[in-house]
């Protein structure tokens, strides 16, 4: 009796199920439902005629069938994508427009961009910043992120991106000579603040319980990312989404001086738009994995 030649694609979603240990992050990676990565298992089961993983409550577990499997399965699917994409690097970069706002490209995205185009260098991304909600730049971009979820047009799916939170930042040299250990010496810094998100420091005073004293002194930017560099010149202390200055805060160019007084913000989001181009899948994939395991 001829053997059967396991399918291709199930073979694909054993190997994305068996590298996360999870049946919902191979989901996301393929950009399929759950159900139909474990549909694919189950097939790809029948057809070799052993059980490949151990279902368990939330979890699986690869068998030792499994693991014999996944230890061939998996560096002959590596080896297919990197012939494919050995042959895509021949032609033109295919380009992918990621819109977002100013201060999330310099802060967050374009810190990180080399990570994307090392993995991907067929890939262009183009960042495109706009201070405009998804819905008003409608055409103008492939995938977009934005905080919180109004504004967005309703043919775009918006999934969850990065959870952030507030806290108080400031230059190292700037807390040497003015230290700043807890509520009762904020009067004595100047306090640092964006045009747009001018009511910030009220908000967080009230969140964490300071009292509403007048401060040294007020500098007002047009942009955060005007603030965060003015901070890290030593200008002031500011108030910065943890999301923005987690480089910052691991060079050592800002400390947080009060690390416990945090304020929740609304969390990011992104959206691919119904346009996007095929690759902008990749850029959604990334993301997700930039958000580490939940």
């Amino acid at each position: 009796m001829p053997l059967r030649e396991p399918p291709l694609n199930a073979v694909r979603a054993f190997v994305a199920a068996a590298r996360h240990q999870s049946f919902t992050r191979a989901a996301i990676e393929l950009h399929v439902t759950h159900s139909a990565v474990s549909r694919q298992i189950k097939s790809l089961e029948e057809c070799l005629g052993v059980a490949l993983f151990e279902r368990r409550i939330r979890q699986v577990a690869l068998t030792a069938e499994g693991q014999q499997f996944f230890a061939e399965a998996g560096p002959a699917i590596a080896q297919i994508h990197a012939a494919a994409r050995a042959l895509q690097a021949q032609g033109p970069a295919r380009a992918v427009r990621i819109n977002v706002r100013p201060s999330f490209a310099v802060r967050w995205l374009i810190p990180r961009l080399p990570l994307f185009v090392e993995r991907y260098p067929e890939i262009e991304p183009q960042v495109v910043t706009s201070t405009v909600m998804p819905e008003q730049a409608a055409g103008s971009f492939d995938i977009a992120v934005r905080r919180g979820l109004e504004g967005w047009p309703p043919s775009i799916e918006v999934r969850p991106f990065l959870e952030d939170e507030v806290l108080v930042v400031g230059a190292p040299a700037l807390f040497k000579a003015h230290p700043l250990s807890d509520l009762r010496a904020l009067p004595s810094h100047v306090q640092l603040s964006a045009r747009t998100r001018k009511e910030d420091w009220d908000a967080w005073k009230k969140h964490v319980g300071a009292p509403r004293a007048k401060p040294a002194g007020r500098l007002q930017f047009d942009h955060l990312h005007f603030v965060l560099q003015a901070a890290v010149d030593g200008l002031g202390i500011a108030l910065a989404p943890t999301s923005l200055v987690a480089h910052d805060l691991a060079s050592g160019r800002l400390q947080s001086p009060l690390p416990a007084l945090r304020m929740p913000l609304d969390r990011y989001y992104y959206g691919l738009s119904p346009n996007a181009a095929p690759e902008a899948a990749y850029v959604a994939q990334w993301f997700e994995e930039m958000m580490g395991p939940r």
